[in-house]
């Protein structure tokens, strides 16, 4: 359990009450939790799942020790016919839940973590491939992190962006925006677009409407 809040006088008296109905044990200050670590300075406060991807890095045993500047290559487009089936699928769509937990604190890989996630029930060794292009890529950017500042503005600011008819198999657009408190990342999304849009305006005006609905 967490307990947040700018007042340290009542935090002690929740954490008081609690004692007093349930075994509980306080750990302190909050530095890890669920394979997030927090760290504090006067500046800010920044979370990362550094650890979580070292054992991620275990766990896979990548025999290729490179590290690649980007996580996807440029349009590239992936098909569910592309390559051959793996002959046991438990591996990658083991790697790739692990990768949609880690783009919890990693908006880097939101894009092809959406769509390698695609490929789950059917995967091929082509996009088998790419997954480990995405883990060549943590590799070398293994301590990246968010950074929350302490002094930032309240104003909210949102962009957004479209791919027209991104899907080769069904021509449907991909949407992803971010919004930010003041200097704060606070929420990220990559999803691909429930219609086919019939042109990139539209795309791109889908996209608008989800980042709206978002703030609102």
């Amino acid at each position: 359990m967490i307990i947040t809040g700018d007042d340290p006088e009542y935090i002690a008296f929740v954490k008081a009450r609690l004692r007093d109905q349930f075994l509980m044990t306080d750990l302190g200050p909050l530095c890890y939790f669920l394979g997030i670590e927090v760290s504090s300075t006067s500046a800010g406060f920044s979370i990362s799942q550094e650890k979580y991807i070292q054992d991620l890095l275990a766990r896979a045993a990548l025999a290729d020790e490179r590290t690649v500047e980007t996580p996807m290559e440029v349009n590239v487009k992936l098909r569910p016919t592309d390559g051959d089936p793996l002959p046991d699928p438990t591996r990658y769509r083991h790697l790739v839940g692990s990768l949609v937990y880690l783009a919890v604190t990693r908006p880097d890989i939101s894009y092809p973590v959406h769509i390698l996630s695609q490929f789950v029930s059917a995967p091929t060794t082509v996009h088998y491939s790419h997954l480990l292009r995405v883990l060549c890529y943590l590799r070398g950017t293994i301590t990246r992190r968010l950074f929350f500042p302490r002094s930032s503005s309240l104003q909210l600011q949102c962009y957004s962006d479209a791919t027209w008819a991104n899907d080769p198999t069904d021509r449907r657009s991909l949407s992803a925006y971010c919004v930010f408190l003041g200097g704060s990342l606070v929420a990220w999304k990559t999803k691909k677009q429930v219609a086919v849009s019939h042109s990139s305006v539209e795309a791109e005006l889908r996209a608008m409407a989800s980042v709206t609905a978002e703030v609102t």
